[in-house]
């Protein structure tokens, strides 16, 4: 893993058009994880990628990720950081090695893959029998069914194994005391991010280009403490 220079931030946000929240995630990955091919990242485990883009996320912004929520009950306005780095360590990789088995049908872990295909589905059952069907190891090309119960149970199984692949945060509400557990999207929240800080050097070079009449070349290569110097003095 390694932090993205400037420029990078801005050649992953002028690819973004058109793209879905999935195909973001590999975009970043991708970006980072040199050598590795789309085909191969969109075949990561849920949890592998999402601890992945955590790991890229510490060494892009810092481990302290800060967010907000409302609560559920009363509407009141929750604030909360929490720690990429110890998210990112709270289990291994080893942990889903084997398949899951279930009523005498072996499974593995869903892929970004996986999710692509469930995500043309409107209706939520028929997303999720799309990934158990794209999951079945055994008999893969024979049609089955499965019962909303099994279903459950699959879903079950596979967070048990690949406990990153959906990361929830548990909170209380400071104004009426309501416990929630609230799931953080680690595509959304480190692409979001991006955008901004993508932004940012947009208008710092808007700014230093017109103060000064460098390119954008020469706005990017210098220093972020340099860049401030500068745009303090011209604001000034």
């Amino acid at each position: 893993m390694r932090d993205f220079g400037s420029s990078e931030f801005l050649d992953l946000w002028e690819r973004r058009h058109g793209l879905h929240a999935i195909d973001k995630g590999l975009l970043m990955l991708g970006a980072d994880a040199r050598g590795v091919s789309y085909d191969t990242l969109a075949d990561w485990p849920l949890g592998r990628r999402n601890r992945a883009l955590l790991e890229l996320r510490c060494l892009c912004f810092g481990p302290q990720m800060q967010a907000r929520t409302a609560c559920a009950r009363c509407g009141e306005q929750m604030e909360f950081t929490v720690d990429g780095r110890m998210i990112a360590n709270s289990t291994t990789e080893e942990a889903a090695a084997s398949p899951i088995a279930v009523n005498g049908r072996q499974y593995r872990l869903p892929t970004s893959r996986d999710l692509a295909r469930a995500a043309r589905e409107t209706d939520p059952l028929n997303g999720a029998i799309r990934i158990v069907e794209a999951c079945r190891i055994e008999d893969a090309g024979n049609q089955a069914e499965w019962t909303e119960e099994e279903l459950e149970e699959i879903g079950d199984r596979m967070a048990l194994a690949d406990p990153l692949a959906e990361i929830a945060m548990d909170l209380t509400c400071p104004e009426c005391g309501h416990r929630s557990t609230e799931p953080l999207d680690i595509v959304d929240f480190l692409w979001s991010e991006i955008e901004a800080r993508a932004k940012r050097l947009l208008w710092e070079v808007h700014a230093l280009a017109s103060a000064y009449g460098w390119t954008e070349r020469e706005v990017l290569s210098l220093s972020s403490q340099r860049r401030g110097l500068y745009l303090a003095m011209v604001q000034g």
